[in-house]
């Protein structure tokens, strides 16, 4: 297993991370894995066995019981505590009560009780807003964050599923105020869906932040398992929930050409798909979402795939975006600054 660094921070985070949306089955939840404690301690002990250090889960997945399956797979377990980095978030709605969502201070910091006590932790390495909350003013939440930190239940804070202007913002705020900074983003990127490249990718690296990516097979059309004629296999979950938006034309072009690497490699197209991610400079971990043991130990071997500089080319071309305004305009008005110019001798005469 191979670390890296989680963006300007000095935590190190292994470059796969073991994703917790399969764990519980309570609700809508279900159709990610419904995996129960027995299942949830094999998938957590061979994940940490392999070298990984870094558990995502989030208090909303199962409404809770990801947190607690895996708080009690770790003590079951006997994992060392400080061996692990553990992530979790909040956002979402809990109860139907008015203040059971959202990232109110109220809502935030009731809800980190209750992750750390489902998680049977003192403190969460990473604590994430789960997305936006268009009603509570960014001030708030970035204060109550701050709070936190300084409180020593929080150690990092991240978000999820930002726009750039809106992590800009909160960055801009945050540094202002001497509040906590934002450390790291999650979000949705992969081979089929390079959309991430357009502004986050660029703001990322400008503001040295941490890439952590959310389904990296793009709900499992990455895995191999799919046809173009868009039949989806039985017991997956694209399935039942078709998500998330991929151009399934593009995403089927990719997966034709990682066939045949796959075949000379003896490998599935899968392990191909989490490696193309490990090879961009922008990523500091990809998030798994194995439901089986043997999901996760095909996952795993991505860090050992080795790439060709012409394989590479290949999945560029066919996985590149389409050109969008105003990216095209400034590339084509960049383009008088890359040339090395040319001057006249004595441009005095």
């Amino acid at each position: 297993m191979k670390y890296r660094l989680l963006g300007q921070t000095g935590l190190y985070v292994s470059e796969l991370c073991l994703g917790c949306m399969t764990f519980g089955n309570q609700g809508f939840w279900k159709v990610m894995g419904g995996l129960e404690l027995p299942e949830v301690k094999v998938l957590v002990r061979q994940a940490f066995e392999a070298g990984i250090n870094f558990f995502d889960t989030a208090n909303v997945y199962s409404l809770g019981e990801s947190e607690r399956l895996l708080g009690q797979a770790i003590k079951a377990l006997g994992l060392p505590r400080d061996q692990m980095v553990i992530a979790t978030k909040a956002t979402g709605i809990m109860t139907d009560l008015p203040n059971g969502r959202g990232q109110s201070r109220f809502h935030l910091m009731q809800e980190l009780d209750a992750s750390l006590k489902r998680l049977q932790v003192d403190c969460i390495d990473l604590y994430q807003l789960h997305g936006i909350d268009p009603l509570t003013p960014i001030e708030e939440t970035l204060s109550t964050l701050n709070d936190m930190v300084r409180s020593g239940k929080v150690r990092y804070i991240g978000l999820c599923n930002m726009a750039a202007w809106q992590i800009m913002q909160a960055l801009a705020i945050s540094e202002a105020k001497g509040w906590s900074r934002f450390v790291s983003v999650q979000s949705y990127y992969s081979l089929a869906g390079r959309d991430l490249e357009r502004e986050l990718i660029p703001l990322i690296e400008h503001q040295r932040l941490g890439l952590m990516v959310w389904s990296p097979l793009a709900g499992g059309l990455l895995s191999g398992k799919f046809s173009r004629d868009g039949q989806a296999p039985a017991g997956t979950r694209r399935a039942s929930f078709d998500f998330p938006v991929v151009d399934k034309n593009r995403a089927f072009d990719c997966v034709e050409a990682l066939r045949p690497m796959a075949e000379r490699r003896g490998v599935t197209v899968a392990r191909l798909a989490l490696a193309w991610l490990l090879s961009r400079s922008a990523v500091s971990s990809v998030i798994l979402g194995a439901r089986t043991l043997d999901q996760l130990q095909d996952n795993l071997a991505a860090s050992d795939v080795i790439w060709s500089d012409e394989e590479l080319a290949l999945l560029a071309k066919l996985s590149q975006l389409p050109p969008e305004y105003p990216g095209w305009m400034l590339e084509r008005q960049a383009e008088y600054r890359q040339r090395v110019p040319v001057f006249p001798s004595n441009p005095s005469k």
